[in-house]
């Protein structure tokens, strides 16, 4: 089993994006950072706000999602990390709010920011923690919808599962994937 080295939540820089679904990974990211008492800093290198923690690294890209690649490929390469030590956690549309999914690779699902780092990383070979949101129901809704605040009820959903993605951080920093998923992918309670 690989631990993962490097944790990416996937989100959009800027106060004006910060409440906004498509920021849930930056959500994780802020709370796990939180739990193990480090700080984020910029770090321009990584074109992200980073925090580390022993070999293990923390990132928020401040690329804008659509240039995510850009950011992680930048750590990965800095400090010779494989794909499977990459965990992207992410807003997912495909998933109702609170629901949770651990996979390695696969397609992207239409999200721009996945897309992004299967390109910069030449292969889909990464973990991913997806984080349902809801969908909209029409397709030409899904841009404003992901650059809108959850609805409270919504948000209590997200949060709880953020808790339990943090409850699952000890199976994760172990590598222990299977673990995780079955702790992750069990009915909410």
């Amino acid at each position: 089993m690989t631990s993962p080295r490097l944790i990416v939540g996937l989100g959009n820089p800027g106060s004006e994006y910060a409440d906004n679904r498509h920021n849930l990974g930056f959500w994780f990211i802020e709370r796990l950072a939180s739990d193990l008492k480090v700080s984020l800093t910029p770090q321009g290198k990584f074109f992200g706000v980073v925090a580390r923690v022993g070999e293990l690294s923390l990132l928020q890209p401040t690329t804008f999602m659509n240039r995510s690649g850009q950011s992680v490929a930048a750590l990965a390469r800095f400090y010779k990390l494989m794909p499977e030590e990459i965990l992207v956690v992410h807003d997912d549309l495909d998933l109702q709010p609170g629901g949770i999914r651990l996979k390695n690779g696969g397609g992207n699902g239409g999200h721009n920011g996945l897309r992004d780092i299967q390109a910069h990383l030449s292969t889909p070979d990464f973990w991913r923690l997806r984080v349902g949101i809801g969908h909209p129901g029409e397709r030409s809704e899904v841009v404003n919808f992901v650059l809108q605040a959850p609805r409270r009820e919504e948000r209590e959903l997200i949060d709880h599962a953020l808790d339990r993605c943090l409850l699952a951080w000890p199976k994760l920093c172990a590598g222990d994937y299977a673990a995780a998923q079955r702790l992750l992918h069990s009915k909410a309670t």
